[in-house]
């Protein structure tokens, strides 16, 4: 297993709570700090099917419920609501748990909590062995795979898991070609504590190109908005913003940014969070659509983000790689007696398990965001009505409720 992320150490805890010996290669994490009164600014939202391999892999019942935050509603705004006065706080399109017969929607968990905890659950699962090491080195013949650790270790594996992230080093090893398309847009994010409460609500508003870009000989794309649930009187900021307006974003003092982002949220609808503090730097991650064009070769298989990125708007890129982890154990799980992990033949029972769900997430992000980055007053008419239209449609809701429910 090489990358040391939560989706990597996931699926390390997996397989070798399947009764497969697992080497994890990555570096160590430093000593945690105390979390009491620290908020990581990056957050995730794990839909069903996350929480469900979390529970599996008795991580779940170990994370620190005063860390975990329920999302029971979600609003979105087109890009149409600030200039039309029947716009109310319910939004033009309202998800909610209730309506859908479920719990919650998705629980907010900031990242270094997560991988704490899998931390704490690795080093009680004797079957994985860590190696406090980088990968300097890649050698695959007919039965399986040797990798040289930049310490001068080797480690001899039958199946290579790539859980390295998107600048993936053994996805470049195995010369594995990747489809990718920048966004020009960066992700800044950043936490605040707010005088209102949320009300356990996630809330996402299109803000449309932004007018000074309307001009560029280059298409510009749609910025994009989301105030995410913490726990208490906390909420997380994901703005997908253009490159340029992202670095005016970071180089705001933390009073600027907490009032920029105030602004940008009213609209039409009031101030639902009331006064911002922002309580963790703001930092930014450039947006990419990527894809490998293999996800397996003979003794390789690839994961999370080593095989594919998604735009981040409907929070579904961490629960996408967890699918992947899940199906890669179901696959190793059903495996006959008769072959060996790294077999092509198994490997790409996984592969074709894998693009259905892949393809439909990125058709909806990636369609979504370009619908939103068309200009004229046309489009523009156009997206925000077929967004109340489906807003108005209950079954039609439940199913893109079931389908981010995972």
């Amino acid at each position: 297993m090489v990358g040391g992320g939560i989706v990597g150490k996931a699926c390390a805890l997996l397989l070798a709570q399947q009764g497969m010996q697992v080497a994890l290669i990555a570096p160590r994490p430093p000593a945690a700090a105390p979390e009491a009164d620290q908020w990581d600014s990056r957050i995730y939202a794990f839909s069903a099917s996350s929480q469900a391999l979390l529970e599996r892999l008795r991580v779940w019942e170990a994370l620190n419920p005063a860390r975990v935050q329920p999302v029971c509603d979600m609003r979105v705004f087109g890009d149409a609501s600030a200039a039309r006065a029947d716009v109310t706080a319910a939004g033009d399109l309202h998800f909610s748990a209730y309506a859908a017969t479920v719990p919650q929607l998705a629980w907010i968990i900031e990242s270094g909590h997560v991988e704490r905890t899998l931390d704490t659950a690795l080093r009680f699962q004797h079957q994985v062995h860590w190696h406090d090491d980088t990968a300097a080195a890649f050698l695959r013949d007919h039965d399986g795979a040797t990798l040289t650790l930049a310490g001068g270790d080797k480690v001899r594996a039958a199946c290579v898991v790539g859980a390295d992230g998107a600048r993936s080093w053994l996805r470049d090893q195995c010369h594995i070609p990747v489809s990718k398309r920048r966004y020009r847009q960066l992700g800044v994010v950043a936490n605040f504590e707010c005088e209102l409460p949320h009300q356990d609500t996630a809330w996402q508003w299109f803000l449309g190109v932004p007018p000074k870009l309307m001009a560029d000989e280059e298409p510009a794309n749609g910025e994009i908005l989301a105030i995410l649930p913490l726990p208490g009187r906390r909420v997380s900021m994901v703005w997908s913003a253009d490159e340029g307006h992202a670095s005016e974003l970071l180089a705001l003092s933390p009073e600027a940014l907490a009032a920029t982002v105030m602004q940008a949220a009213s609209g039409a609808v009031g101030r639902q969070f009331g006064a911002l503090r922002c309580i963790t730097p703001a930092q930014g991650f450039p947006l990419v659509l990527q894809r490998a064009e293999q996800f397996v070769q003979p003794h390789v298989v690839l994961v999370g983000d080593a095989a594919h990125v998604v735009h981040p708007l409907a929070g579904q890129g961490m629960n996408l790689g967890l699918r992947d982890v899940a199906e890669l154990g179901r696959v190793m799980a059903a495996k006959e007696s008769f072959r060996g992990e790294g077999e092509l033949r198994l490997l790409r029972r996984y592969e074709r398990a894998r693009a259905t769900d892949l393809l439909s997430l990125t058709a909806a992000t990636d369609g979504l965001h370009r619908l939103f980055s068309l200009p004229g007053g046309v489009a523009r008419t156009v997206r925000n009505t077929g967004m109340r239209v489906v807003g108005g449609q209950s079954l039609l809701k439940r199913f893109l409720i079931g389908r981010a429910l995972g």
